[in-house]
Order: C-alpha cells, then structure tokens, then sequence
C-alpha cells in the first residue's frame, strides 16, 4: 500500500449519509438518537444498509455494536478498528460521534471502489450508547463489547423514562441474559489499533484557525448526578436572615467555593474542570414567597491527573463541612461516577502528525476535555489514537458546524493511517 497512491475516500458518500441521519433523527429543534431507542436504531439501520451494499462483512454483538469489516489478505491478524458512536444527547447535533462512524466508511468506500485490500481487516465500529445522558454509565458500548458491563447494569433506568436497561435491549430484538452468558466480543490481544474521529467539542481549533487536532490524552470524570442541598423551607418575609436554613444560599456558596478552588489549582499547574450543569429548586414545593428548603444539583469534575480529580474530590467535603455547618444544611452527594483518564499512544500520534504534514492539513496536539470510547480502549491495553475535526458553536447542541472540506481532510488522514497500520511489512 505505500507504493501505491492512497484511494480516496468517499465524502460524497458520507455527505449523503450525514444528510439521512440528520432527517430520520430531526427532533423539531436539534438531533435525538437516543441510546437503545429509536433514534440510535434508526442510525444503525442505516449504516447497516450501507455496509451491505459496499459489500463489507457485518455483524452485531450481543450488545448490538455494529461492526462493519472490509476483510484482509491476512485472516487472523490483530484487526485494525476505527469508528464512534451513532447515539445523541437528546436535542444535541448531528455531526457528534457519527462524524467518526461516517469517517471510516468513507475510507473503506474509497477502498473497495478502488479495489484494494488491505492486509489486516479493517472494521468500522458504530458503538452504543456512549451518551451518558441516557443512561448513566460512561462508555456503556464499548464496556459491553469488552465484557466490562456487571449484571446489575441491566437493571439502570434510562433517565426520561425509567425503563431499564433491559427492557431496552429487549425493545431492540436483544436478550440481556444472552448477552451476560456470553463471551467478550472484544479482546486487546484481537485488536492492533483503534482509532477515533470526532468534532471537536469546544472552541479551540476554530480560534485558533487549525482544521484538524491530534489528540495526546482524554480526561477522566469524577461526577455526582443526583445530589442536593436540603435546609429548612420558611416564610420569606417572616424568616430573619439568622433563623434561615436557606438551601439556595449554601449551595450558591458551594458552587462558589469550588469556582474558587479550581482557579487556586490551576495556578498550581493542575489541569481540570469544574462544571455544576443543574441546579434547581423543587418544582412544586419552591415559590416566590419561600425561602428554598431544597436545590438539586449535579457536578462534574474532569481531568487527566487521577490526583487531580482526588484534590478536588477532597476540597467538596471541606466544603460541604464548613457550609454545612455555617447555613444549617444538609447536602446529600448521593452516587459517585467516574471514568478514568486515557493516554493515547505515541506511534500513533507520530503516525497521525506525519500523515497530517505530507497531506498538508495544519493540525496540532491537543488533550481532549470531553470522554470518548478511545479512552475505554486505551484503558484496555489496545493502541489508541484520535483525530479532532474543528467544529464550530460547540457541541452538545443543534449548533454543531463541521465544514465538509474540514470532514474530508481529517478523513484523509485517518486513511492515511488505516492504510499504515493494516500494512504489516
């Protein structure tokens, strides 16, 4: 393959399939592929029809990953996987995670029309669920395709309608018995690499006016998503300051403190982030003439430095204890969830920066806030690496802006390094 011109990929095939997804996921406002429903289904179905009809080997594990393989000429070697996932937030964009799916497919359409074979099978993976808005579990796909998901996971509730994760597997022609009797479809011995495109989700390629980012590592989360603040409701107007138990103010002075505590860390050199994304008092029990004796609310700690995450695990319970005490309050943090931070693999950086400069798209290195399934693999011992597209408005949100000629320049550097790493001379 390096003697020989790299086919290009098919973006015209990839703007067709982007267009599809856009109008079977359309919500009124954004994008809803929601995770073992509807939305992320119909999405599989369509890379699935797509895969046929290239000719490309197709399977789906007892998790119901999609696994779309353009066979080598070496049955039996460590394959060679690229993809993301096919799953949306609820009203998210269009371009998250499907970027990655629709990436490799275009690389192996350039292939197959071209009619080359590489020398180890190349698979495009279309992951479940890595949206954890769902349901609450970081890398719930991927996990499974490792054997990494416990039984009690079955019985997780889905977050808007409570069914669990089950009951969805069943609405999908899935048994979660079957699939916890059942071996890993995945092992780190099987795999020689995988590989992830994805938008990037903040804004620092586009300002810094650089279409492609080379991820170096992906944070790791520490979260808690149901906790609450619980003092004591009162009269507004009869309630002096001293007599009140105000849930609002103590949380306030929660949110505060930790605001403060990240800026004393960064000073210190550490790299995190400190977001609350709710906080709300009770909808039917708060009122404009009460003072608010409950806020729910939810944190989200990330980093690549487990020590990191530890500091500022340790700086809430301070917190905690000296509001708590101040204001006459109570904060529950309920469950802790976390993923682990990822390193990504220097060949593979290498491989990817080359391939970046002899294609002439300017790129730079870059760690990535947000988790992705590259770090489950990573974690998992397989060689890891992952490209950043420059995405406008952010993401999460109906706003996504990826340039196609962005798209198509990232995807020719992923096949690129397809090509390399199927190579095995």
């Amino acid at each position: 393959m390096r003697d020989q011109p790299l086919p290009a990929p098919d973006i015209a095939l990839a703007q067709r399939l982007f267009t599809e997804l856009q109008q079977l996921s359309f919500d009124g406002r954004g994008i809803s592929r929601d995770s073992y429903g509807e939305g992320e289904q119909r999405a599989h179905d369509v890379l699935h029809r797509t895969a046929r009809a290239l000719g490309l080997r197709v399977a789906t594990d007892a998790a119901l990953n999609l696994y779309m393989t353009l066979p080598g000429t070496l049955p039996g070697a460590p394959a060679v996987i690229t993809g993301s996932h096919l799953d949306s937030v609820p009203c998210g964009g269009n371009f998250d995670g499907a970027a990655g799916v629709l990436a490799g497919i275009a690389v192996l359409a350039g292939w197959v029309a071209a009619g080359y074979r590489p020398q180890r099978d190349v698979t495009v993976m279309a992951i479940r669920a890595e949206e954890s808005a769902w349901f609450p579990i970081s890398y719930l796909g991927s996990k499974a395709a490792f054997g990494l998901l416990p039984p009690s996971a079955m019985q997780t509730p889905r977050a808007d309608n409570g069914r669990t994760l089950a009951q969805h597997f069943a609405d999908r022609g899935a048994d979660a018995a079957q699939f916890l009797a059942q071996p890993p479809w995945l092992s780190a011995a099987a795999i020689a690499c995988f590989i992830e495109l994805h938008i990037e989700q903040g804004p620092v390629l586009l300002n810094s006016g650089i279409p492609l980012g080379l991820v170096s590592g992906i944070c790791g989360s520490l979260r808690y998503r149901a906790a609450r603040c619980v003092g004591r409701y009162a009269h507004s107007g009869a309630t002096p300051r001293g007599h009140r138990q105000d849930a609002v103010v103590a949380t306030a002075a929660l949110v505060t403190g930790l605001h403060l505590q990240w800026g004393a860390l960064e000073q210190e050199g550490h790299e995190l982030t400190v977001t609350v994304g709710q906080f709300a008092t009770h909808p039917q029990q708060a009122d404009f003439s009460k003072v608010s004796g409950e806020v729910a609310f939810c944190l989200d700690f990330r980093s690549r430095s487990p020590q990191t995450l530890s500091l500022m695990d340790a700086a809430l319970r301070r917190l905690i204890d000296d509001i708590s005490l101040r204001h006459g309050v109570r904060f529950e943090l309920g469950e802790q969830t976390e993923s682990a931070p990822a390193q990504m693999d220097p060949a593979l950086l290498a491989d990817l920066t080359r391939a970046a400069e002899q294609q002439r798209v300017p790129a730079r290195v870059m760690p990535s806030g947000a988790g992705h399934d590259a770090a489950l693999f990573a974690a998992q011992g397989v060689p890891t690496a992952m490209l950043f597209v420059r995405n406008a408005n952010g993401s999460h949100n109906p706003a996504e802006s990826m340039a196609l000629a962005d798209f198509a320049a990232a995807t020719g550097v992923l096949a690129a390094l397809l090509a390399r790493r199927s190579d095995t001379r």
